[in-house]
């Protein structure tokens, strides 16, 4: 199959999820009520995948998969000559996580040779066969519920899985993911749109992200307060069964163990050194001087994904609300997935 014929394919999934997420309900098809079944099947089955932000990660693709997004992409890289058998082990923290990973290495001239997570099983597949109708021809794809043929491998796991997968792996060319978490430095003269804006990147998904925002910086006269009134567009996530879960877990803990924080009733502020921070919980410090947050970040450097930051900062950063809006060369862990399928 040509690549014209692959990425026209894609805009035509793009153009459905579209369609589907601006569908009136009164009129209804029949790809559109099997869309909602499938979306309706991941939450019983993950309820960590809401509807809204199944529908959300949707709608980043939908803006991604047009001819000038991916062509643009697309126009850095050379197909592999040499088709290659490439193993996905795909995350399952966020909805659609893996899909990057797919249609990149199909993308390269390869063939996606897919461990669905358990946690997301459902749109994936769907996607790719409305994808492979659309693009009239067969795609170089298959699900296994066991990696063992295969050329090179890109996998996504927790640090102790991760240890796991290189020593596992350690004979082929591969790509291993481990954690890594978001931070936002502040310099106090953020507007509160802005700061409602970085809300966004603090709570979808519930936190559940690479490109969560999980550590703060704020100057030493930043008033909590002002993150406490920006956050309020999210208070409703305290009516998610699992989210309250891990609130009230943690909040008992400080308690217990006589620890300060700070709470609003749906998340919890601690300020703490630590990058990473519990679920409902969100971890910030205070800097005098703009060199002591640049030393955290270099020093931890190989746990962060992306930095929130006014550009002024000097931080090579995005602005407040993009975090969950990465576009196709946004790669996880900074390593570019297409040079390495390129050559392979």
């Amino acid at each position: 199959m040509t690549i014209e014929k692959q990425i026209s394919g894609l805009c035509r999934l793009g153009a459905l999820i579209n369609n589907f997420l601006n569908a009136d309900p009164e009129n209804d098809n029949e790809v559109n009520a099997e869309f909602s079944a499938l979306l309706k099947k991941s939450e019983i089955e993950n309820p960590w995948f809401t509807l809204e932000n199944q529908k959300f990660a949707l709608s980043q693709w939908a803006e991604l998969l047009t001819e000038s997004q991916l062509s643009g992409w697309l126009s850095h890289y050379q197909p592999s000559k040499t088709q290659k058998r490439v193993g996905l082990i795909l995350a399952g923290n966020i909805p659609m996580v893996g899909f990057h990973d797919v249609i990149s290495v199909i993308l390269s001239n390869h063939i996606a040779v897919i461990k669905l997570s358990s946690k997301d099983k459902r749109l994936l597949p769907f996607l790719l066969r409305k994808w492979q109708e659309f693009a009239e021809s067969s795609l170089s794809y298959e699900f296994v519920e066991k990696l063992e043929d295969f050329d090179a491998v890109i996998a996504t796991g927790s640090n102790n899985t991760a240890r796991y997968l290189e020593y596992y792996f350690k004979d082929h060319l591969s790509i291993i993911r481990k954690n890594r978490t978001s931070v936002a430095v502040l310099s106090g003269a953020e507007t509160s749109a802005e700061l409602e804006l970085l809300a966004e990147d603090i709570f979808r998904y519930y936190g559940l992200g690479c490109r969560n925002v999980t550590r703060l910086f704020i100057p030493e006269d930043f008033k909590i307060d002002r993150l406490f009134e920006s956050f309020l567009k999210f208070k409703g996530i305290i009516n998610h069964h699992k989210y309250a879960n891990n609130y009230e877990y943690n909040r008992a803990v400080y308690l217990l163990n006589q620890e300060q924080f700070w709470d609003n009733n749906f998340v919890l502020l601690k300020e703490d050194e630590q990058l990473f921070s519990p679920l409902a919980v969100l971890h910030f410090s205070r800097y005098s001087a703009i060199a002591e947050v640049q030393d955290f970040l270099r020093e931890n450097e190989k746990d962060i994904q992306t930095i929130v930051a006014d550009p002024g900062l000097g931080f090579d950063s995005i602005g407040f609300g993009e975090a969950q809006h990465p576009g196709l060369d946004t790669y996880a862990d900074h390593v570019d997935t297409m040079r390495f399928l390129e050559v392979i």
